[in-house]
């Protein structure tokens, strides 16, 4: 009992006989020194626990964060933003992209939200409006929501750049630039903004052909035609595409032209041109003809007369080729028009115009790379059920074209 109490006792410095070569000073020196020792030893160990309590609390934060265990957004939300779903996105990913974008929170609160939401599961790529610092559900009923969904671009097949006017009716067909315009507009925060048909104009005439992705097989025919914006005709396949709204002109129609490209190639062109003997562009330029000229049924036909026409060096002499750079259509033209020296008129010029006239439909493009067998030169409708007659006899081609007339399809001769 006397050992344990006398062990828990302090030993005092000046207790017991004086140590050997120690003095007093000595010995109080070295009582200091214990005593900073188990201080410095204690402050230590404090900051040891201080940071360990520190790790331990980032590390949950930064795993909170991660996992998408953190709180989510309250509220209407700040701003107006334009968002992008990529082709082959899962939920999680688009999820990723609307916490970047500080739409949501975290990813993982929104893949919650989405949880058998079937409208999120088939969301279509594109480019949607929402809202920053909005809650997960608010950005799940946003996505679904169709009418968010900007940016969605539907060129129908035969389209030409610039609008086009019926002489007779005077309806206007819009074109591909006032289609590119009009899926480009969106409204941010009360301000509507849209990339006008003017400025696409301007870019498709003076923008590098490489910086619009203008590719290999088109690049020397769009150089040759200077600054004239009807270079890029053609190079915008029909479709339906998603155009970025915050985008500038060059990068849109960059986008859209470099996608065709991929199109055109995916489909076999470039492999069938050089089997043909042709150019990919001689080729889209064919069915650019083709489209103008004929109903879907005769398409292979038409292909033919106009091979045919070539290898004969005759001119093609397509009343189309004449509006085209008039920004009309008409079936019948009139010999002032006809007379007129331009880079597509292929009544007063032999070959194919310089340019396609319109961006052509898949059709089209199998009609010019398969045309039908025959030995025809001259074709006309002769309808307005849409009947064409084809011959190698321009007497029957004549015969034809009074038939044409009689029944009200044309008002003059081809």
């Amino acid at each position: 009992m006397a050992e344990k109490w006398g062990a828990d006792r302090a030993q005092p410095v000046a207790v017991g006989p004086p140590r050997r070569g120690m003095s007093r000073a000595d010995r109080v020196r070295q009582a200091r020194s214990n005593r900073k020792r188990r201080i410095t030893r204690g402050l230590s160990l404090a900051l040891l626990v201080v940071v360990a309590v520190g790790a331990v609390f980032l590390g949950s934060k930064l795993w909170h964060s991660m996992s998408g265990t953190g709180s989510d957004y309250a509220g209407d939300g700040v701003a107006d933003v334009v968002i992008q779903v990529r082709d082959g996105d899962s939920t999680t990913a688009i999820g990723k992209t609307l916490q970047d974008h500080k739409v949501i929170a975290t990813a993982k609160v929104f893949v919650d939200a989405a949880q058998g939401n079937e409208a999120i599961s088939a969301i279509q790529p594109g480019f949607y409006k929402m809202r920053t610092e909005i809650s997960a559900a608010n950005a799940v009923e946003r996505l679904a929501d169709p009418q968010n969904r900007v940016g969605k671009l539907t060129i129908p097949e035969g389209r030409q750049l610039d609008d086009i006017a019926d002489v007779k009716t005077n309806d206007v067909t819009e074109g591909i630039f006032t289609l590119i315009s009009q899926a480009s507009c969106v409204e941010l925060d009360g301000e509507q903004r849209c990339v006008s048909p003017d400025d696409l104009r301007a870019v498709a005439g003076t923008a590098p052909p490489a910086a619009l992705a203008v590719p290999d097989w088109a690049a020397g025919p769009v150089g040759a035609m200077g600054k004239d914006h009807r270079r890029l005709e053609g190079l915008i396949a029909p479709g339906t595409w998603n155009v970025d709204p915050a985008a500038p002109a060059q990068d849109i129609l960059s986008t859209l032209i470099g996608a065709s490209a991929v199109l055109y190639t995916q489909g076999g062109l470039l492999d069938t041109a050089a089997a043909m003997h042709m150019s990919p562009y001689q080729i889209l330029t064919v069915a650019s003809l083709v489209q103008r000229e004929a109903k879907p049924q005769d398409f292979a036909k038409v292909a033919r007369v106009i091979y045919n026409r070539l290898a004969e060096h005759r001119t093609l002499e397509f009343d189309s080729t004449v509006n085209y750079p008039l920004d009309r259509q008409e079936v019948a033209t009139t010999d002032g028009d006809r007379g007129q020296m331009t880079p597509w008129n292929t009544y007063v010029r032999e070959g194919l115009p310089q340019t396609p006239i319109c961006s052509p439909g898949a059709d089209a493009l199998v009609a010019a790379e398969h045309p039908a067998a025959g030995d025809w030169l001259y074709f006309v409708t002769v309808d307005l059920q849409g009947t064409t007659l084809f011959t190698r006899d321009y007497e029957q081609h004549l015969a034809n074209i009074e038939q044409a007339q009689h029944n009200g399809v044309l008002d003059s001769a081809r």
